[in-house]
C-alpha cells in the first residue's frame, strides 16, 4: 500500500496516537497543529518512529510510520500482520511483555531502552522510548503505542 496514512481507519489511529501521547506525557508528539488526514500524513513522514498495536491475546502491530517501515525493512502489509512480540528476539521478549503491563498499569513510560530486531534478523538497540496506552473515542482501551529517534545498530 503506497500511501497508508490515507484510510480512514489510519487517520483515526493517527488522531488516537497523537492525542493520547498528549494526555500521557504532556508534550505533543509533533511540532504541528493539525487534524484529520493532514496529522496522519504528518504522523506517517515523521522522522522518528511510531508504532503501535492492538489488544488481541497476542497483539499485533496496527500502525507503523515511514520511519518504522524502513528501520524494520517490512511493507505496510507485513508490519500490519505481524505480532509485536517478533519486534524483539527471543530472550527479550520477557522484558518487553513487563515493559507492557507497567504501561498497562501506569497510562505511559519515557525513557524505556531495549533491543530489537528487524524482519531480516538485524539487531538494534533503541534508546529513550515513550509508550502509552491507547484508547477509543468511547474510552475503551485499543492498544499501546511508542515512538523514539534514537537507536543503535549492533
Amino acid at each position: 500500500m503506497e500511501r497508508p496514512w490515507q484510510q480512514p481507519s489510519m487517520v483515526r489511529q493517527a488522531e488516537r496516537i497523537v492525542r493520547r501521547h498528549l494526555h500521557f506525557t504532556g508534550r505533543r508528539l509533533l511540532d504541528v497543529d493539525l487534524d484529520g488526514i493532514d496529522l496522519a500524513r504528518a504522523l506517517y513522514e515523521a522522522p522518528m518512529v511510531v508504532v503501535s498495536h492492538g489488544t488481541e491475546s497476542d497483539p499485533v502491530l496496527n500502525y507503523g510510520n515511514a520511519t518504522a517501515l524502513s528501520l524494520w525493512g517490512m511493507s505496510w502489509e507485513e508490519f500490519t500482520k505481524t505480532p509485536s512480540r517478533f519486534t524483539a528476539e527471543a530472550p527479550n521478549r520477557e522484558e518487553r511483555a513487563r515493559l507492557l503491563a507497567a504501561v498497562t498499569a501506569g497510562g505511559h513510560i519515557d525513557d524505556y531502552s531495549g533491543v530489537r530486531i528487524t524482519r531480516d534478523g538485524r539487531r538494534f538497540r533503541i534508546a529513550r522510548a515513550t509508550v502509552w496506552n491507547l484508547v477509543t473515542e468511547s474510552g475503551e482501551p485499543c492498544g499501546q503505542a511508542a515512538t523514539f529517534s534514537r537507536w543503535e545498530w549492533l
